[in-house]
């Protein structure tokens, strides 16, 4: 039995790592009036940031089709896979997921096992990253399978953007909230809830006291295993480092990882956006 691991361009691995643990990325389309451009092939984050600066709308994106999926199942069973798990972007706040389980029914020429990441960004990146290393190993998906419920379990997100409007626009949270934020000041921290919908976490007034609050609840988790904290931005290095280096100093033990924002996450979350995700460690949970 041979497993191959399916994503999406939100997870933002980078293609050397990608690479690395043999898993396809497949691209969400971010646009811009007329031109569309697949995200991380045709455009490049300082590109889309650059883009974002000159545009006075608001870009778009559009979810990775089934055309593209059935490409990609073809591609691999050509290659002698049997079996593709896809670990995409969260159910709450994309229909992607429920139109794959639609359309694996009907897929003949590979087992297609659908898996709702329930998150993005770095998070939708260790569980993609989990499956690639134990399909590496020899694993099928009636072993990887209940890894990923494992690790997804155990991931938390805390993401705070400088307004709100950007998630507004784009549907990912309501006006009242975005209408609220906004108009005290604050720096809203948001999270996903269980159902992978982005929901208020807490509001601070400035980033320092947002990042001490995300130390405060990084500080409450129990794992049984060693934890992973991963830092992403959206063209914001010199705070993510500043916050790096704040991890390494309240949990010395923590493997720290550190990611841009994808294009297609910062269409929502506007640039200088940062987050981050803790979760037990991928590594130690793969062997």
């Amino acid at each position: 039995m041979k497993t191959a691991v399916i994503t999406d361009s939100a997870s933002y691995l980078d293609p050397e790592v990608a690479a690395k643990y043999n898993i396809t990325v497949l691209p969400i389309t971010v646009i811009f009036g007329n031109e569309q451009f697949r995200d991380g092939v045709d455009i490049t984050s300082q590109e889309f940031l650059k883009k974002l600066a000159e545009n006075e709308k608001l870009p778009t994106t559009a979810q990775v089709t089934m055309g593209q999926m059935q490409e990609a199942f073809d591609q691999l069973s050509a290659k002698g896979y049997d079996e593709a798990i896809c670990v995409n972007l969260s159910s709450g706040i994309t229909t992607f997921y429920e139109n794959l389980v639609a359309y694996s029914r009907n897929v003949t020429n590979i087992k297609v096992y659908p898996f709702d990441s329930k998150i993005a960004s770095a998070g939708e990146a260790d569980l993609c990253l989990l499956a690639g290393q134990m399909a590496l190993d020899g694993a099928n998906a009636d072993t990887i399978i209940p890894k990923l419920e494992q690790l997804r379990d155990t991931i938390n997100v805390s993401l705070v953007v400088d307004s709100l409007d950007h998630l507004k626009r784009t549907g990912r949270i309501s006006n009242t909230s975005a209408f609220f934020g906004n108009m005290l000041k604050i720096k809203p921290i948001l999270t996903f809830d269980e159902e992978g919908k982005i929901v208020p976490e807490a509001k601070e007034r400035t980033m320092k006291q947002a990042l001490q609050h995300i130390v405060d609840e990084i500080a409450k988790a129990d794992f049984d295993l060693p934890m992973r904290i991963s830092v992403v931005d959206a063209n914001n290095p010199v705070l993510s480092k500043s916050w790096v280096e704040a991890f390494h100093e309240h949990f010395p033990e923590a493997k720290i990882s550190t990611y841009p924002i994808s294009p297609a996450i910062t269409v929502h979350t506007g640039e200088k956006a940062m987050g981050v995700v803790w979760d037990i460690d991928w590594e130690t949970l793969s062997k």
